[in-house]
């Protein structure tokens, strides 16, 4: 006959067994922070990229698709739906609620593995930089932020007479900065928000 002792530790197992099972069969979807060459969580996805969409355990549903000139993207049960503009994060939600017609709570991670971005989507540096280049625009960047991924300006820079080229209602307007006061002098009233498709032109100073 069973003792008591002996029920109490034949349940518990059972309850370790079930629950181990339990943990086995429901694992986390993937973290597109731990996708190797995937961009920042606040890149702004763009015309052009690509995206992994990972939608758990549907993997017939799970592909890496190209974002549209139009900015938008399509895949077997979610047609025409508008990525351009949003963070990865922000796409992903916005697929679980078009997959959720068709799959019961669906969970969908998205990962922009190809991101190129279109000069709308980019800043570009042009001019006395250490290193010249386009660079992703990212939610909230600020100028001192595009000085620091570009390295800084280099010794024949005219840091304060530089300009940041922006489209404002289809017109392009010239706005002064003071990269040398920000930079040498720590001025962060030198300092200022970045947009999308900004171009900072760095002159080279005159001797």
């Amino acid at each position: 006959m069973m003792t008591n002792l002996m029920k109490l530790v034949l349940a518990a197992t059972c309850a370790v067994t079930v629950s181990g099972c339990a943990l086995w069969k429901k694992p986390a979807p993937p973290s597109a922070a731990a996708m190797a060459g995937a961009a920042p969580a606040d890149y702004l996805i763009g015309p052009g990229d690509a995206v992994n969409i990972i939608v758990w355990r549907n993997p017939e549903v799970s592909m890496s698709v190209p974002v549209r000139p139009d900015g938008k993207i399509t895949t077997p049960l979610v047609e025409d739906l508008p990525a351009a503009g949003k963070t990865s994060t922000e796409l992903a939600r916005d697929i679980e609620k078009a997959l959720a017609k068709f799959i019961q709570q669906p969970v969908v991670t998205v990962v922009v593995t190809g991101f190129i971005g279109n000069y709308g989507e980019q800043i570009r540096v042009i001019g006395q930089a250490a290193k010249p280049q386009a660079l992703p625009y990212r939610r909230d960047m600020s100028l001192m932020d595009v000085l620091i991924a570009v390295g800084g300006i280099t010794d024949f820079a005219s840091g304060n007479r530089a300009s940041i080229i922006r489209n404002v209602n289809g017109k392009q307007e010239k706005l002064n900065v003071r990269l040398d006061d920000l930079i040498k002098d720590g001025d962060i009233s030198a300092n200022m928000p970045m947009r999308p498709g900004d171009i900072l032109v760095i002159p080279e100073s005159f001797f």
